[in-house]
């Protein structure tokens, strides 16, 4: 069993574990966001499952996708006035974002692990969560740049 087989297997168990059905159209979409490394948008899935579910709508995937969000299966990514993206939880991570394109790459830098610790301590605040970003070129666009 891969990986990712292992993820969307533990995955449909804590969703059930919380009483939720899983559909079909439920299953197609975790499966899709299990495999995809690209933080795809609510329309992205839409897109790549329309073909197998005809009758799917976006607010079915919008839906999934709260309920996904909800259980913590997924963070929703919000970015200004961009479609929101999702990503499969599976360890804390950062993202470095293309400026050009906005291809989203994880990464981890466990020196950040005590950032929250350390915000607590300097503020008095209790915290929950933090999220960092990086931001630039991908290698591709950077490559197209020097190129012209």
């Amino acid at each position: 069993m891969t990986v990712s087989e292992m993820q969307l297997r533990d995955a449909l168990d804590s969703l059930k574990g919380t009483g939720v059905r899983i559909t079909p159209q439920r299953h197609a979409i975790l499966e899709f966001l299990v495999g995809s490394m690209s933080h795809p948008t609510a329309d992205d899935i839409y897109k790549a499952l329309e073909g197998k579910f005809p009758n799917m709508s976006v607010a079915t995937v919008y839906n999934n996708l709260r309920v996904f969000r909800e259980v913590g299966l997924v963070k929703e990514l919000t970015y200004g006035d961009s479609s929101s993206r999702f990503d499969f939880v599976t360890t804390d991570h950062y993202h470095a974002i293309c400026q050009d394109c906005g291809k989203i790459v994880d990464f981890h830098y466990p020196g950040l692990d005590e950032v929250e610790h350390l915000a607590s301590h300097v503020t008095g605040f209790k915290v929950n969560n933090h999220r960092m970003e990086v931001y630039g070129s991908c290698q591709d666009c950077s490559e197209k740049k020097e190129a012209h």
